[in-house]
């Protein structure tokens, strides 16, 4: 091969080098595209979890129903006349 071969070849590499390999490269786009899919799937999930924190929020201030269950289950209140029976559990 004749030196304006070997020059050729050495320009075509110099440019292909930021395709794949530079800051706007390919290697660079696929991996802020899985990235960008990660997030979106983190995103939506958020998304539902705020969704049931709004939906159980309104449902507080709107209902005496939910209030009642709050306080029987996360705090173990009783109403006048019942009867509170506690079962030991095993532990795990």
């Amino acid at each position: 091969m004749k030196w304006p071969t070997w020059v050729l070849v050495a320009l075509l590499i110099l440019l292909q080098y930021p395709l794949w390999l530079g800051k706007g490269g390919l290697l660079r786009i696929w991996d802020l595209e899985r990235q960008v899919a990660a997030q979106r799937e983190t995103n939506q999930r958020l998304e539902a979890r705020n969704a049931a924190l709004d939906a159980e929020v309104r449902d507080l201030k709107s209902g005496l129903e939910a209030i009642e269950e709050r306080a029987r289950f996360d705090l173990g209140l009783v109403k006048d006349g019942e009867i509170f029976v506690q079962t030991p559990q095993k532990k795990p």
